[in-house]
């Protein structure tokens, strides 16, 4: 019963083989990124409209046109317009006529009150409709010159130089600019300097600055991958779903003419970038040998630093302590305390029990056996009876 007790607590007591993998302090990239999707978006557009209503006579563009600041792209009929502009003339030259008449009129009245003549209310009436006549040609000059203004808008120009996006009528189409103008085309200025509207989640907004620099990649050129920046962060927040995101603006050169108007980018933007630093893997700085599981030969020569590598040469664990950088929860920067190429211990793997220990186990006599045996055995007694 003794011996038993005995060999049980030395199959206890046997420490298991492990074994320690390494890794190498070695020059590298540290970054981290922000992920979100955006739309491609023109950096300038402008929605051309008409500020008076008509039939739509001419149109000069269409989709994807080229134009110029000033260009006729679309033309209105005209016929009304000439018609309200003529009765607006027309109402001004009678105002004109009633002005020089009462003005005539006043200089005579004033003749008469000066020499006693006349009342002093007559007087002030004639004066009163002399006023009234510069007033009527003053609206009336207005009348006209509105009727002229609105007559150039039947002649719609492009506002910049860029390309036609949209086209919303064709000719012989009504347009009522009634209460609104109605939008005719949309016009981008520079198709070769696009942007992209990115959301991007209130956790992550926090780290996004100005400058930053970002790379993305669209479903319609896979194998591509374009590079930005971040040009600004927007505060006003957009909510849906309770899910709360802030719009950023990223510049997107287009040089080639890839990118288009309303694809859909995936976004990295980039954080954090230290380049050329020394780095080691974030888990060789959380090792740390433990005592009870190495071998009785093997020593550990530990140390007070807060952040420390541990090294293995020989028997012997050495702690080496160094000053830390940034991290990305992957890869963290080492400032000093280690030279690049050094081999450091990162992670304990426990292997099997050694041969002995097995072996011990094995011959246990206070081990129960496998039942297949005692039946076996109890078979073989039953046919020697026989």
């Amino acid at each position: 019963m003794i011996l038993g007790i005995g060999l049980v607590m030395a199959s206890c007591s046997s420490k298991p083989k492990t074994e320690y993998e390494t890794t190498t302090v070695e020059k590298g990239n540290i970054s981290t990124t922000v992920t979100a999707t955006g739309t491609i978006e023109p950096v300038t557009s402008v929605e051309v409209g008409t500020q008076v209503s008509g039939i739509v006579a001419k149109i000069y563009v269409d989709y994807n046109s080229e134009v110029k600041a000033g260009q006729v792209i679309a033309e209105l009929d005209r016929t009304n317009l000439t018609s309200t502009l003529e009765s607006q003339r027309a109402n001004l030259t009678s105002a004109e006529s009633s002005l020089a008449y009462q003005k005539a009129n006043f200089e005579r009245y004033k003749t008469l009150y000066d020499k006693g003549l006349i009342s002093a209310n007559d007087f002030e009436q004639a004066r009163l409709s002399y006023v009234q006549a510069q007033q009527q040609v003053t609206t009336a000059r207005q009348s006209v010159k509105r009727a002229q203004t609105d007559l150039g808008y039947a002649t719609i120009t492009s506002p910049i130089n860029g390309v036609v996006l949209s086209k919303a009528v064709e000719e012989g189409q009504t347009v009522a600019a009634s209460f609104s103008t109605p939008t005719l085309f949309t016009i981008a200025q520079d198709l070769t300097d696009m942007r992209v509207i990115a959301d991007i989640d209130e956790a992550d907004i926090g780290e996004v600055k100005e400058g930053q620099r970002v790379s993305f990649t669209v479903d319609a050129f896979p194998q591509d991958t374009f590079e930005g920046q971040v040009t600004q962060v927007r505060q006003q927040p957009t909510t849906e779903s309770n899910v709360v995101t802030y719009e950023v603006v990223i510049s997107a050169p287009n040089a080639d003419l890839k990118l288009k108007p309303g694809l859909t980018a995936n976004v990295n933007i980039f954080t954090l970038e230290k380049n050329d630093v020394l780095t080691v893997s974030a888990k060789a700085l959380r090792f740390a040998p433990n005592e009870a599981l190495i071998a009785d030969d093997e020593t550990i020569e530990p140390c007070d630093a807060k952040q420390k590598l541990w090294t293995r040469q020989g028997k012997v664990f050495k702690a080496i302590p160094v000053e830390v950088g940034v991290s990305n929860g992957t890869m963290t920067e080492i400032k000093s305390g280690i030279q690049a190429g050094t081999e450091v211990l990162e992670e304990m793997v426990f292997g099997e029990m050694p041969e002995e220990s097995s072996s011990q186990q094995k011959s246990n006599p206070f081990m129960p056996g496998p039942r297949n045996n005692n039946k076996n055995q109890k078979n073989g007694q039953a046919a020697a009876k026989k």
